[in-house]
């Protein structure tokens, strides 16, 4: 059993749950048999929330998968510079690519991983046994239900251990106590997903609707939910990945390819069938019954997501991972706005927000009014005053280290600042949920196959939601002013029609609407453009820092004891404009260096140091495999395997 504890757990008991109240019901069936379990929906339920609570812990969607494993990429970063960036003890090095099998965290993350798998494929294998899938009524609607959530969040788990591992065993069957189904060599990552679309293609069936059915917001895994984890999986799998070695009738990338672990694509046929795949069931989710939409308001849409609201409205997020305050998800302390240091509303530790951090790029790139700019990036901090006061502190010349604002302690409900001076110099637990999937993320996918499938931004295509891929992007991008213009709309209407140029602001939106959720690498990687995205943001970097950044943020409070920021008051020299503010005192209330200030600086650390760095195992000067952005098999995981799997892509094992 000590072995088998590096791939798979067996469920003996209810694991503790620390998600919403949904799922508190942990009583233990362990004492029970098997068919005593498949003849009750209550304990069959357990097993269910079994499940639900394998998806919270620090080690899968409480931190790591959403939060570290999501970085690096053109706009998104780990607190790793210059020589953090070869520390493979932790995050900075693994993250920058420059991956360590002998990383504790990677057999963390896939124990738990593949423990939760294995709770789902108990919850599964019990109703498949039960005669009350097949008693009709009310109870075989309620087994149907929990079948369907459990091949849902197992396709989620399998999907982003795909993302990070690529190949890896595939087990969708219940642990013998011999241990004989147990040691698995590698299953092809295409296989895999093949499988899982058909388990989705079942589940959908089987699911409601969020609000269609008493319990079933988006706080559980819905119909809704389905439908676009099967199309994001059909986008997956039809896009570019490293492979353990070329694959016949695939296409390989021209450029950004190993010549040992190519870099291939399936071919024209089936990436065709498979767009069309992803069309079906994003359509459905845009046309009636489903409830889904954006929600009006961007700021509104993350103040909900900050103050631990389900949104019953719009419904944007199609499925949030339950978390519990005070005991799950670090949402808001390891990535948000930054506390820094002891305050008196949140106690002796302040957050430590630092390890995602965003880039003075992405920042530059957006409109001054585009409300996602000042939601996203947060470029202040909060800290205390010689009074004992907390503040809003503008930070300076920190063009690589932005915190992601769309965690933001200061939306959050009283009820958190009493868990945070609670805890001491322990860190804290926000309880935010963390989401899965939003309807910009199914906007933007239905119009990247959209463009795809029809040719252009504004061609037809039999099956689509009738609007074409303009129109979806230009909902994503519109929404996020307050008042759109008709400089807003002629910025969507002035981009080409040209399938290749209107991809490229698809690419774009993606990461002003994306930024900092843990969705854009996992694109760029399937488009193949995580190296020239990188590559691209350390251009553009060297270009702007040589002009068009400020070398000081001028601002104003926003209230008379200088506590807080004025947002919409920050500007500076060279800042969207070309004036220069050297009277700034008697217009604004302060001023901080900036970005350019290393323009005058005999020690340019940002541009010399810093900037090389960043993603160095992946596009730096000694990279030992092409475009390798996976993650190594873990050192332990493989010894406990007894030699069913080994590294690949010139990793040791």
């Amino acid at each position: 059993m000590k072995n088998i504890s590096k791939l798979i757990i067996l469920t003996a008991g209810i694991l503790t749950v620390t998600g919403c109240s949904d799922f508190l019901d942990q009583t233990s069936p362990s004492e029970l048999n098997r068919d005593e379990l498949s003849e009750s929906t209550y304990y069959t339920g357990l097993l269910i929330n079994n499940v639900y609570g394998g998806l919270v812990q620090d080690a899968t969607y409480s931190r790591d998968i959403p939060i570290v494993m999501g970085t690096n990429t053109d706009c998104e970063l780990i607190d790793g510079l210059g020589s953090d960036a070869q520390n493979t003890s932790n995050e900075r090095g693994n993250m920058n690519y420059n991956a360590n099998p002998g990383w504790s965290e990677l057999a963390r993350i896939w124990d738990s991983m593949y423990s939760t798998i294995e709770s789902a494929n108990l919850a599964i294998a019990t109703i498949e046994n039960s005669s009350l899938i097949h008693s009709g009524g009310t109870d075989q609607k309620i087994m149907e239900r929990y079948k369907g959530e459990a091949l849902t969040l197992r396709a989620m788990l399998y999907l982003d251990l795909i993302r990070i591992f690529g190949d890896i065993p595939f087990k969708t069957d219940v642990s013998s106590t011999d241990l004989s189904n147990v040691y698995k060599g590698k299953t092809d990552r295409d296989e895999i997903m093949d499988s899982l679309i058909v388990n989705l293609k079942e589940a959908i069936e089987l699911l409601p609707w969020a609000g269609e059915v008493s319990g079933y917001t988006t706080e559980r895994a819905t119909k809704g939910y389905a439908h676009a984890l099967l199309a994001n999986i059909a986008l997956t799998r039809a896009g570019w990945a490293i492979r353990e070695q070329a694959k016949n009738g695939y296409e390989t990338h021209r450029t950004c390819s190993d010549p040992v672990y190519p870099t291939q694509r399936c071919g024209e046929e089936k990436r065709k069938e498979l767009l069309k795949l992803a069309l079906t069931h994003l359509t459905a989710i845009m046309s009636n019954p489903s409830p889904h939409q954006l929600n009006s308001s961007f700021e509104n849409q993350w103040t909900m997501v900050n103050r631990r609201e389900l949104d019953e409205t719009f419904r944007e997020n199609l499925f949030e991972i339950p978390m519990g305050l005070g005991v799950s998800s670090e949402f808001g302390y390891t990535i948000g706005v930054r506390i820094n240091g002891e305050t008196a509303e949140y106690g002796t530790r302040g957050n430590s927000s630092g390890k995602q951090r965003l880039t003075s790029t992405l920042y530059w790139s957006y409109r001054p009014d585009d409300e996602r700019r000042d939601i996203t990036c947060s470029n202040l901090q909060l800290t205390q005053n010689s009074a004992g006061v907390t503040v809003e502190e503008m930070l300076g010349n920190s063009p690589f280290q932005i915190y992601c604002g769309k965690w933001d302690v200061r939306k959050m409900p009283d009820d958190l600042a009493n868990v945070a001076l609670n805890a001491g110099d322990s860190k804290w637990f926000t309880g935010i949920n963390c989401v899965k999937m939003r309807y910009s993320q199914v906007l933007l996918m239905y119009a990247e196959v959209m463009n795809e499938l029809s040719g252009s931004a504004d061609g037809s295509y039999a099956g689509s939601a009738g609007i074409t891929a303009r129109q979806a992007l230009s909902k994503v991008h519109c929404r996020a002013f307050a008042d759109p213009s008709a400089e807003e709309e002629a910025y969507i209407n002035q981009l080409p029609s040209n399938k290749d140029e209107f991809f490229k602001a698809i690419v774009d939106e993606n990461a002003w609407e994306l930024a900092g959720e843990g969705v854009r690498k996992y694109d760029l990687i399937r488009w193949n453009l995580l190296v020239d995205k990188i590559n691209q943001f350390k251009n553009d970097y060297s270009e702007q820092i040589q002009g068009a950044y400020p070398r000081y943020w001028l601002f104003n409070y926003a209230d008379a004891k200088k506590t807080k920021i004025d947002l919409s008051s920050i500007t500076g020299d060279g800042y969207y404009a070309s004036s220069t503010n050297s009277n700034w005192a008697a217009t604004y209330d302060a001023r901080v260096s900036a970005w350019g200030s290393e323009r005058t600086t005999s020690n340019p650390r940002n541009s010399q140091e810093y900037l090389p760095s960043i993603s160095s195992g992946l596009v730096g000067d000694n990279v030992q495999v092409v475009n390798r952005y996976l993650m190594p098999i873990a050192s332990t995981t493989i010894s406990a395997l007894n030699g069913h799997i080994h590294n690949s892509y010139g990793y040791s094992d």
